[in-house]
């Protein structure tokens, strides 16, 4: 199920080579179930960290096998915006998202 408009990219063919733009960004596991909705202020710099430390040990982001990403100027308002919306349709935030506010 995807969340953003634009392909799925798998995680470490692509990562490592997105730009240093702010956006958001989905984490889907190997079911393409949404597992995290991200943003960050440069998702270069983000996914770099991700690459290079798998997911800071992060046992839920490791399921990651592919992702989704927009580059958009307000990444905070937009992710709160697709979150509420997920959690409209479904009842729950993805798994992950939930793991991160504990």
């Amino acid at each position: 199920m995807e969340l953003l408009e634009g392909k799925v990219n798998v995680w470490l063919q692509s990562a490592q080579f997105v730009k240093s733009k702010p956006g958001i960004y989905v984490l889907y596991d190997k079911n393409l179930d949404p597992i995290y909705i991200g943003e960050s202020q440069n998702l270069q710099k983000t996914f770099e960290k991700y690459v290079n430390n798998n997911f800071e040990n992060d046992s839920c982001k490791q399921k990651t096998r592919t992702y989704q990403r927009e580059f958009v100027e307000n990444p905070k308002e937009k992710q709160q915006e697709i979150l509420e919306n997920y959690r409209k349709e479904h009842g729950v935030i993805p798994c992950c998202n939930e793991e991160s506010k504990e």
